[in-house]
């Protein structure tokens, strides 16, 4: 028998939360062989499945929501940090009433909670079988394990997105009309994360003009000048007009060394005067 020791030695880095869930899920699997094993995210009004792995029968499905005042789930958090076991639903005092232990008609549970590192919660890790279920000792410390892995990777999570917010800030001017500055060494994940971020702020302000300033690019290549011709096809396809700005000579040089096919593109030498070919003008006012 594997122990939790050479289980959680397998946990590798995984590059996002919904990842991490399936993949401690799959461990705990190998280990613990009780019928279904989830993840649930609650807001306190719906408890929603987000990771399931379900063995010989299908208890719970991905995707599936319920009221979170009905769940065992809120019992689990409610409990506290500490694991929480149920060897008999049909006859524990705390789930009795719950709609969602009388449909299973008795059987086990595990929960524990995941938190956030500031505290809050994020739902729970469980176990469910419709039988009894024998947990041990170990069982116990993998899914306390699992459960700080996961409190762990929330705020990797966190701490990436704001990454990716300070490193492409998306600047609205006025109606219609926005700015993109783009800093730093430019790989294809975050390339991607930028025509992600153009394309939803485009629609979600219901641009005309978007700005997409280079000046703080550091180096320009192959991946840097494709991902610029695809956020300036895409954008042309939902209705938007692109404007780049800040080629500076360097850039300017490399753009051209990579053949760049930038004539259908409108290029301005900086944002004022991308914002004056748009009839926006930028006045400087005397300080007193």
């Amino acid at each position: 028998m594997k122990t939790v020791t050479e289980m959680t030695k397998r946990v590798k880095l995984f590059h996002d939360f919904d990842a991490a869930a399936q993949g401690v899920l799959d461990m705990i699997s190998e280990f613990v062989k009780i019928n279904t094993l989830f993840i649930a995210k609650n807001d306190n009004v719906r408890n929603q499945i987000v990771k399931v792995v379900n063995q010989k029968e299908e208890l719970l499905r991905e995707g599936e929501t319920l009221p979170y005042n009905e769940t065992l789930c809120k019992l689990s958090v409610d409990h506290g940090e500490d694991i929480l076991i149920i060897s008999d639903l049909a006859q524990s005092e705390l789930t009795q009433s719950l709609s969602a232990a009388k449909d299973l008609g008795g059987g086990s549970f595990i929960g524990i909670p995941i938190y956030y590192e500031n505290g809050d919660n994020y739902g729970t890790i469980c176990g469910l079988d419709k039988k009894s279920f024998p947990f041990s000792e170990e069982h116990v410390r993998l899914f306390e394990t699992m459960a700080s892995l996961l409190t762990f990777v929330l705020e990797l999570d966190s701490a990436n997105q704001q990454i990716k917010n300070l490193s492409a800030p998306f600047v609205p001017i006025t109606s219609g009309v926005a700015v993109l500055p783009v800093m730093g060494f430019i790989n294809e994940v975050r390339a991607e994360n930028i025509i992600q971020l153009a394309l939803q702020k485009s629609q979600d302000l219901n641009l005309d003009y978007l700005v997409i300033d280079l000046s703080g690019i550091s180096q320009i290549d192959h991946v840097v000048s494709n991902s610029l011709l695809k956020i300036a096809t895409l954008l042309k396809l939902v209705g938007v007009t692109p404007i780049l700005t800040g080629f500076h000579p360097d850039l300017a040089l490399k753009a051209r060394s990579l053949q760049m096919e930038l004539k259908d593109i409108m290029i301005e030498a900086n944002l004022e005067r991308a914002l004056n070919k748009i009839g926006l003008i930028v006045e400087k006012r005397d300080t007193i």
